[in-house]
């Protein structure tokens, strides 16, 4: 049984400690427009401006869904809307 000292209460991790427990990991991103990202975190800092490797970027154009791979990507974080770790990326029904 864990002790309180070891015990993690989800309620008291803050969004930032998320965040740090997902560098190395996958994690999709929803931007503020038509755009979402999935890469694996490299790092961030306190404005939550981030860095992706091995990125795939899915947009919506007025011409359907458009698909990039980007090596590296740093993140403005005023433009994310959502943070998904773990994430694989939005379901696209017409690829």
């Amino acid at each position: 049984m864990a002790t309180p000292s070891t015990a993690v209460n989800p309620s008291t991790l803050l969004p930032l400690e998320l965040i740090d427990k997902c560098i190395g990991s996958k994690l999709w991103i929803v931007m503020k427009g038509n755009k979402e990202l999935v890469g694996t975190l490299l790092g961030f800092d306190d404005y939550v401006n981030i860095v992706l490797e091995d990125v795939i970027e899915y947009e919506t154009t007025t011409e359907g869904k458009r698909i990039t791979r980007l090596d590296q990507i740093l993140l403005n974080g005023t433009h994310i809307a959502m943070l998904i770790p773990g994430g694989e990326g939005p379901e696209l029904k017409n690829k």
